[in-house]
């Protein structure tokens, strides 16, 4: 692997102009890209095996855990982020070129569950008992942003249909207090265990905050400045998540993990800007997506506890998903 600083090129902005057009280009891993590993049509099922759910050029594919740059199974699926647990998953995909909705798929990539949501998908997550899913997206046009942009996030519940179209319904306390604002925003939600607790990241006056849900009685609190897009552990221990450097999201997010008993932060061995939701491949590993500076992404993996070093784990793919 070539030296951390050889993979790193710096770019501006957010992801979020990223994906509305705006100019700005985020940062970008300048290493060689790797060759291409082969692709083949076949069967991809959300059972749960020592398997990888990814996306390769748009459509939901999968790939040995054990081999993961080797030959990957290509379905028809077209996503732009996908997520599965017990054998659900999540498709954010386009319904027509300019409009794109959520799907609820079984574990044969069957659809069982539509709904429509506005904006460019961003994050997407299923808790780990597949019942509830979550979808984050870019919108633009609200007049409190500067930007022109700002998310919606909401949350299905398989099981019984009911849809929370935007968790800005939800009260707010923030430090403690009422807090209410129009410029409140979230995105990120990872599901605790017991499929009504979850964690988000919540935006407001020039801030973002790790948030703690309640979906039952419609209700977040915060917990710690500066934690975004949370990955919580298989064990509901620690949640990994994107650290703007010096608070300032333009100069990038240090991939890290946080300790939620402690509230003690770990930096990953990761130094390369990490714009995404990372994954648990298990208690000790975290996936994501980087990409290239020609915009092919590649999943990597890195430790959880700082140690170590990042490795390419699956060239040409985004959005991975452990089918365990």
């Amino acid at each position: 692997m070539p030296a951390m600083s050889t993979r790193i090129k710096l770019g501006v902005a957010t992801a979020a102009a990223v994906a509305l057009g705006a100019v700005a280009v985020g940062y970008a891993v300048a290493a060689a890209p790797a060759a291409a590993p082969e692709a083949a049509a076949g069967t991809v099922t959300l059972t749960p095996g020592p398997r990888l759910l990814t996306i390769t050029d748009r459509h939901v594919s999968s790939v040995a855990a054990a081999d993961p740059s080797g030959t990957r199974t290509v379905s028809s699926v077209e996503c732009l982020r996908v997520y599965a647990a017990a054998g659900t998953g999540v498709c954010l995909g386009p319904k027509t070129p300019w409009q794109y909705q959520l799907v609820v798929l079984d574990s044969a990539l069957r659809p069982t569950r539509t709904v429509e949501i506005p904006g460019l998908p961003n994050r997407a997550r299923v808790s780990a008992s597949g019942r509830m899913v979550s979808w984050t997206t870019f919108v633009g046009g609200d007049s409190y942003t500067a930007s022109g942009f700002s998310t919606r996030t909401g949350i299905v519940d398989t099981r019984d249909g009911s849809t929370v179209m935007s968790l800005e319904e939800f009260a707010v306390r923030r430090d403690g207090r009422p807090y209410r604002s129009a410029d409140v925003n979230f995105w990120g939600v990872t599901f605790t265990a017991d499929d009504n607790v979850f964690y988000a990241t919540m935006s407001t006056a020039g801030k973002r905050y790790l948030v703690r849900g309640d979906l039952s009685a419609r209700r977040v609190e915060t917990l710690k400045e500066n934690v975004e897009c949370p990955s919580l552990s298989p064990d509901g221990t620690r949640l990994a998540f994107k650290e703007a450097v010096d608070a300032d999201p333009a100069k990038g997010w240090r991939l890290s993990v946080l300790d939620l008993a402690s509230l003690r932060v770990t930096a990953t061995a990761e130094t390369a800007s990490v714009d995404d939701q990372a994954a648990w491949l298990d208690g000790a590993t975290l996936a994501y997506t980087l990409r290239q500076e020609d915009g092919r992404p590649d999943v990597w993996s890195v430790p959880a506890d700082g140690s170590g070093q990042p490795e390419l784990l699956v060239p040409g793919a985004e959005s991975p998903s452990p089918l365990t």
